[in-house]
């Protein structure tokens, strides 16, 4: 997408005559256009020259985002990265009022003050109302000519044919002040004439303060609305300012500090304690704590060593390190996150065209309406002064501002808001449309799944010490170059295990190992392979099968003939992923797990999980059309994190990809979870219903304020009410609406994405949705009714034990093993952490029975809840 930089836009109307005009240009596939940023995105073929020239002929000024701005938001010039997103509007817009609030002081107070209140002024004016209406003439062509841009812009417009906001303030500013220089001839005309009678009414004709006023207030509201819209970028003028300016590269031995430009990919470079990362890399040597919050929200900072990779903004904590540049300039994860967030900001959401389709003709047909208005008070037997201060309230009440904005400024909060998170959307329309997600399919390896084995279970056959299992598995497995192997080798080393070196080391595909040790055979593999090679109780046979309904791969060994025990291997859920499904559950989501795996490992992994459905034994090529089955049922995103992933993704309706998976599978993604945590599946659709609700809002509100609005301009309400409106009411009303608009938006700012407490509420309303329209009660009490059940049956059916001693993941093993054991418990959740078994009951178990089998490991039981 090419991103371009449109000027003289200043309404809903101005951005939708862009769009339009671009979208004719030969070989553009597609154009958005962004009213907040002042920003288009063009997709296509077409030279940049045809684009910006049929800007210019719709009547505004465009000119092509080039390789400076790539530069800022990539890093290369890091003093200028607040440039692209500053705010130069605001302090311009702050002069104009100030110096038009001056002016229309003095301006007030001859015409208003004077007139109705009697405030003093010098004789010879007080006796000569041409001269008052002299000077009123001259300060109100003052503050017009301060605020001539409102002028330019709107009868530029009109003569290309597309009114906007602009014009319409122009009309109505100008129309008056027209009236009021004919009011003032005419007034001079009847004192010749020695008419008093002619010079008082026509000097309660005169409507030069309302001119004036109108262009101040309009003002007002436009310094208000930019400052306001300033704020909505806030979150990427922060990314942008994380970008480092300089980097110390090491060369013969001397460091250098050097432009952050400078730096190419394979330089080496040194980051002491205390400093920035600048730019993408590999630890080449050095022990430190990262701190990656900058990227990816976590304030836990990160250990890295020699061959572990470092971002580029984030900041080394604690030790010296040495380090490779891999991704410099635009290809770091910084540049990376920048990008997508103003690509999206730069893109239009779906609901955006219905306000576009609106604006279109909007403008027009206000100035019907006003000039409808004016001709029917004429006809009704009302003065010109009374008809003209209708038309003109009608002008310059309504507001299409207030339309273009409510869509693109939620989206850029949005945005911004989910940046903050380490969640990314790629478009406005994946921020709008994951929102709506009715099912999400999980892949289970690397998203549910921490993606690594782990060693889970060491059982030592009777009469066979632990530490002989670990150590005759550990000289075994050294040789190895199987995945599960790692798990061993790992679960060894960190219980500081010595390895002897074996001999005759053989690995057969498919079974197992083998290896001579002083003179003994070691085996090891599959429960089938030593079987055959030493005979296996049936005790042992018993425990492989409930290993293996756990999920787990049991793996055995053997010296000579004698078996020495199993380790059982599992890639673990991830801590966090049975809270991420429950609080999708909870949004009224269903949840369905993908994998590869046989059926009932994963159906072991999909209970400890809490998914409603798994589907098993699915192939790499095959989760594309497991997707497009699953859409057949309901709007579907997708979670994954491997390159098989990315066809699934890409199938999808929105595509969920975890940050620490592959490039391309982020590259496949609609979104992109930078802390590679699960529950931020779960923030994401909750901040999409955030955002979506938000426009709703603002769309709501924009149209209502014009529905009633212009009608109150129109005096449609005088005949009964005896209700009419200023035109200078109306100028500020206009002017707060835009306001309101994106103070709605910037609300956004004060949603905590992670907190699940509200999403219970959306159980009844899909149950009201079940039971259809014409029975909401019914659905609700329903749906209250199975809450309550279900809460209360939680309550009964789980148990919190408190228990010390728990030091490390294989107390929580240990401890989960002898609870599960237990008849009528179905599973423990164990934190050694929080100190806690959380048990969840089939049936009725004694608090006794839980506390002996937990002290029977050596722990001890504080409490049972």
């Amino acid at each position: 997408m090419d991103q371009y930089t449109v000027t003289g836009m200043s309404c809903a109307a101005c951005s939708a005559r862009v769009e339009k005009a671009v979208s004719k240009v030969p070989g553009v596939t597609a154009c958005s256009v962004s009213l907040l940023t002042n920003s288009m995105g063009v997709e296509g073929e077409a030279a940049s020259g045809a684009i910006v020239k049929a800007v210019e002929d719709a009547g505004y000024g465009a000119a092509l985002k080039g390789a400076a701005d790539s530069a800022r938001a990539g890093g290369a010039a890091s003093s200028a990265a607040g440039d692209a997103l500053q705010d130069r509007e605001t302090p311009a817009l702050r002069r104009r009022l100030f110096s038009s609030l001056g002016f229309l002081a003095v301006l007030m107070y001859v015409s208003m003050g004077h007139m109705m209140w009697g405030w003093p002024l010098p004789a010879a004016l007080a006796r000569n109302h041409v001269a008052v209406g002299l000077i009123e003439l001259l300060l109100t062509g003052i503050v017009m000519v301060i605020n001539q841009k409102f002028f330019v812009s709107g009868f530029k417009g009109f003569l290309h044919g597309a009114p906007n906001m602009d014009t319409l303030v122009a009309l109505g500013s100008g129309a008056s002040f027209v009236y009021s220089v004919y009011a003032l001839f005419a007034m001079t005309d009847a004192q010749l004439k020695g008419d008093m009678s002619g010079v008082t009414a026509y000097m309660h004709e005169f409507y030069f303060e309302s001119a004036a006023m109108i262009l101040t207030l309009i003002t007002v509201g436009k310094m208000l609305e930019a400052r306001s819209k300033g704020k909505t970028t806030d979150a990427l003028k922060g990314l942008m300012k994380l970008a480092p300016r300089t980097a110390v590269l090491l060369k013969e031995g001397v460091e250098t500090e050097v432009p952050i430009e400078q730096v190419k990919k394979g330089d080496v470079f040194v980051v002491r304690p205390g400093e920035n990362i600048p730019v993408d890399g590999i630890v080449l040597e050095g022990v430190s704590a990262v701190n990656e919050a900058a990227l990816t929200g976590e304030s836990i900072p990160v250990d890295k060593e020699a061959g572990d990779p470092v971002s580029a903004a984030t900041v080394n904590q604690s030790g010296y390190m040495r380090c490779e540049a891999v991704r410099v300039g635009e290809d770091t994860s910084l540049s990376q996150i920048i990008r997508m967030v103003s690509d999206a900001a730069a893109t239009k959401a779906p609901i955006a065209k219905v306000a576009d389709r609106v604006s279109g003709v909007f403008v027009p047909a206000v100035i019907a309406i006003a000039a409808v208005t004016f001709a029917a008070w004429l006809l009704a037997g009302e003065g010109v002064g009374f008809a003209l201060a209708r038309g003109i309230s009608v002008l310059v009440i309504s507001c299409p501002c207030a339309l273009g904005l409510a869509t693109p400024v939620a989206i850029m909060v949005g945005n911004g808001m989910g940046a903050k998170n380490g969640i990314l959307f790629k478009t406005a329309v994946s921020l709008e449309e994951t929102g709506k997600m009715e099912i999400v399919a999980l892949d289970k390896t690397g998203t549910i799944t921490s993606g690594e084995p782990e060693v889970t279970d060491v059982l030592p056959a009777p009469g066979i010490e632990r530490e002989e299992l670990l150590t005759c598995a550990y000289a075994l497995e050294k040789r190895s170059e199987h995945p599960l192997a790692r798990a061993v080798l790992a679960y060894a080393k960190e219980l500081s295990y010595d390895a002897p070196e074996v001999e005759a080391f053989k690995a057969l595909p498919g079974n197992g190992l083998t290896a001579r040790l002083n003179g003994s055979i070691l085996r090891g593999g599959s429960f089938s392979f030593i079987d055959s090679q030493c005979g296996a109780p049936e005790a042992m046979r018993r425990q492989f099968e409930t290993l293996s309904e756990a999920g787990k791969t049991p793996l055995f060994f053997a010296k000579d003939q004698e078996i020495l025990g199993m380790i059982a291997v599992a890639d673990t859920i991830k801590e966090e992923s049975p809270q991420a499904v429950k609080e999708l559950q909870d949004m009224g989501i269903r949840v369905v797990m993908l994998t590869g795996d046989n059926e009932r490992t994963a159906r072991a992994i999909g209970r400890q999980a809490g998914v409603d459905e798994v589907i098993a034994g699915v192939l790499p090529d095959g989760k594309e059309s497991v997707i497009r089955s699953l859409r057949e049922q309901g709007k579907t995103a997708m979670v994954g994190d491997g390159i098989n992933d990315a066809p699934a993704l890409t199938r999808a309706d929105v595509g969920i990809a975890i940050g620490a998976g592959t490039d391309i599978a982020m590259d496949a993604a609609d979104v992109v979870l930078m802390k590679s945590r699960l529950t931020d599946a779960a923030a994401a659709i909750r901040l999409s219903r955030a955002a979506l609700r938000n426009i709703h809002e603002n769309l709501f509100w924009a149209f209502f304020y014009n529905v009633v609005g212009i009608p109150l301009a129109a005096g449609l309400w005088y005949p009964v009410f005896g209700w009419k409106l200023n035109p200078m009411f109306g100028a500020a009303a206009m002017s707060l609406s835009s306001f309101c608009v994106v103070t709605n938006a910037l609300r956004l700012n004060l949603l905590n994405v992670h907190d699940p407490s509200k999403d219970r509420r959306l159980r009844w309303r899909k149950a009201e949705a079940a039971y259809g329209q014409g029975a909401p009660r019914a659905a609700k009490e329903q749906a209250e009714a199975e809450n309550f059940e279900n809460e209360t049956e939680e309550v009964k059916m789980k148990k919190t034990m408190k228990i010390e001693g728990m030091m490390c993941g294989h107390c929580e093993a240990r401890v989960k093993k002898c609870l599960e054991a237990l008849p009528g418990v179905e599973e423990a959740a164990v934190s050694h952490e929080a100190g806690t078994a959380e048990v969840s009951l089939a049936g009725e178990v004694a608090d006794e029975a839980l506390k002996k089998a937990v002290e029977d490991q050596d722990y001890k039981v504080l409490a049972i809840e």
